[in-house]
């Protein structure tokens, strides 16, 4: 009778012990891969960030896809005084410019998504932007916009990217204000599970 009221006792509490180590372990391994949004594909994330807004956005997205990061610098920069480059800008879209790169990526072929951002200037994209999207063939690729901005949103830029990389499959982008809030982690995990499905 003693016999079986231990093993009454014991075997519930290994029950307990063995299912507590399992979910301490599954916890484990959520937490150490929390955040970060697996992929088969060749990720490519090229930016031009004249601020830091759009290049702090482009390092999120590096850590969370794995994938490549590459700057767009311009040969010669854009003035430091914040009106002078509003109204040089405003000027460079009226033209229709494409200023200069300092270089391209070292082989853009091999990359099946490229994240493709830009700050919001003159209710468009940066043009340095417009030169990458000229110069490195988008053809056949999927291409994944996101831009920052002072208050006034995406408003054009991801409709002009499409137009630029017509033969690309341009998927739906995201827009942040400045570099983002408490919430913009996770709006970026949803946004690149969604859009790398």
């Amino acid at each position: 009778m003693k016999k079986i009221n231990k093993l009454f006792f014991i075997i519930p509490a290994v029950v307990i012990l063995a299912a507590a180590g399992w979910f301490a372990y599954r916890f484990s391994q959520t937490s150490s891969t929390e955040g970060a949004v697996m992929s088969d594909k060749n990720i490519l994330i090229a930016y031009y960030s004249y601020s830091g807004n759009t290049e702090s956005i482009a390092k999120k997205i590096q850590a969370k896809t794995g994938g490549d990061l590459f700057e767009i610098k311009t040969v010669t920069p854009y003035p430091k005084d914040y009106n002078t480059v509003v109204e040089q800008a405003q000027k460079e879209k009226q033209a229709d410019f494409y200023p200069e790169l300092q270089e391209k990526v070292a082989d853009i072929a091999k990359y099946d998504v490229v994240f493709l951002g830009t700050p919001v200037w003159w209710y468009t994209m940066a043009p340095p932007v417009k030169t990458f999207i000229k110069e490195n063939s988008l053809d056949g690729k999927t291409v994944i916009p996101f831009c920052t901005h002072g208050g006034g949103g995406a408003s054009a830029t991801f409709s002009d990217m499409a137009k630029l990389a017509p033969n690309a499959k341009v998927l739906e982008g995201i827009e942040i204000y400045e570099r983002g809030n408490a919430s913009t982690d996770n709006e970026l995990n949803k946004w690149i599970e969604k859009t790398l499905k």
